[in-house]
């Protein structure tokens, strides 16, 4: 038995703004992850996909034209190793909700990959990886930026502009967030759409407010480098302003980011796709309980911390 794995991520600036062009600033979150678990079948048996959360057996066959995610996954992968399907079960499980702005269709994407290399007897490379998971992006959400596979792939910060266009990126100082759950899953595909469907009608206005988070992921990126807390928590409320004007925000995750502010989080914003999913707010070790609390009073049904160096 051998296990494989790869982790969520959060956006702390720029989501929806980089469909377009514009950078955003996106970290892996290690403690959540998607596993992939390997067991050997019985000869001839062949590659086997167990999706535990479903309960259901997929198998792998080149051949076959099935309309599954998974199945495509290990077809792109298998075709791409030039390799036939190895007599494999393989696990998969997730700490991370799905449809929640939290990259679970990247992550489990990556560790089915990773797993069925490792079987076959290769390793495949991130700038590989990264590739087969864009395009299993690709297949869940119809027109991504790149950025939830890159971060997930590479499993470190990053600013990013385009799929062939990122950079790591630290900051000076430890950031503490925590990531509150609304509970309301919202695919992905559906908000990036309805943000399209606003440039279209009205691209002139709509242009503006991509424009003004991408000046704000600049602006941002220059203040955590140097240590300025203060302004990216400044910078991220008036992101989440910026998106809710896009109307990717909802009650709910309004609802958690007021009630992050109102007892003294730094910053806070939604993150991801939006319409539900996840927040994230900056915190202080001093606050970081109190605001955990108020985000569970407000209606989080979970809250996770992560710290980013």
């Amino acid at each position: 038995m051998s296990i494989y794995s790869a982790p969520a991520k959060i956006i702390l600036y720029g989501e929806h703004a980089v469909v377009y062009g514009k950078p955003a600033i996106a970290v892996p979150v290690p403690l959540l992850r998607a596993f992939a678990v390997t067991r050997s079948a019985e000869p001839g048996q062949g590659l086997i996909i167990r999706a535990i959360d479903s309960g259901h057996d997929l198998p792998v066959n080149l051949a076959a034209e099935v309309d599954n995610a998974l199945v495509e996954m290990a077809q792109r992968v298998l075709r791409h190793l030039n390799a036939p399907p190895p007599d494999t079960i393989i696990e998969l499980r997730s700490d991370i909700p799905v449809a929640s702005g939290l990259g679970s269709g990247a992550a489990i994407s990556a560790a089915l990959a990773r797993a069925i290399a490792a079987c076959c007897g290769y390793t495949l490379t991130n700038e590989d990886l990264n590739m087969l998971v864009y395009a299993a992006e690709q297949r869940y959400h119809g027109t991504p930026s790149g950025i939830d596979n890159t971060v997930i792939v590479y499993e470190m910060p990053i600013l990013f502009r385009n799929q062939s266009d990122f950079e790591p990126f630290h900051a000076r100082v430890p950031l503490h967030i925590l990531i509150g759950d609304t509970g309301v899953r919202a695919p992905t595909r559906e908000s990036v759409g309805d943000v399209r469907k606003l440039y279209e009608q009205n691209r002139s206005e709509i242009q503006k407010k991509l424009d003004a988070i991408g000046e704000r992921v600049e602006i941002a990126r220059q203040a955590l480098e140097t240590g300025d807390v203060s302004a990216a928590g400044r910078l991220m409320v008036e992101n989440h302003r910026l998106l809710r004007d896009l109307t990717v925000s909802s009650p709910e995750l309004d609802r958690l980011v007021q009630a992050a502010l109102a007892v003294g989080a730094i910053g806070a914003k939604m993150s991801g796709g939006g319409r539900g999913g996840n927040m994230i707010a900056l915190v202080t070790p001093e606050t970081q309980a109190q605001v955990r609390q108020a985000l569970l009073t407000a209606g989080a049904m979970h809250v996770w911390a992560a710290e980013v160096r």
